[in-house]
């Protein structure tokens, strides 16, 4: 069996606001969760289902990589840095910084709705970022 790196190193989060007619619901899940093929989340609030299909967990499987890579690129991120230029020069943002102040986000065609599913990471550790 492969090694998670992901869970192994922190929690990786993912939840929605639910897609039935007047609940406003968040269904939360685990990435890591989501290669199981019989995976099914529920509406803490109405109870609705959830089944995801292979293409969506391909897709999950995809982010869970992302993730991956980046933690592994870890010790290099506090030398990168993201150059936006502005009127009169550039400024250079930390691409650490930029791990901890923006939201990350998969948006998906589901059902004949646009759903965004919010990622939430847990750091790997304490001096993650800083």
């Amino acid at each position: 069996m492969p090694e998670d790196k992901t869970s192994k190193n922190g929690q990786a989060k993912v939840d929605f606001i639910c897609a039935e007619e007047g609940c406003d619901g968040v269904v939360q899940f685990s990435l890591q969760d989501c290669s199981e093929s019989n995976i099914q989340v529920l509406c803490p609030k109405c109870h609705k289902p959830y089944v995801f299909d292979h293409e969506l967990r391909t897709k999950f499987g995809k982010l869970q990589k992302l993730i991956e890579v980046v933690r592994e690129a870890e010790p290099i991120l506090g030398d990168c840095c993201v150059s936006v230029d502005v009127p009169g020069g550039s400024v250079k943002v930390p691409y650490a910084l930029l791990l901890t102040r923006l939201n990350t986000m998969l948006t998906l065609h589901v059902g004949g709705r646009s759903i965004d599913f919010h990622l939430w990471i847990q750091p790997s550790s304490p001096d993650t970022f800083r």
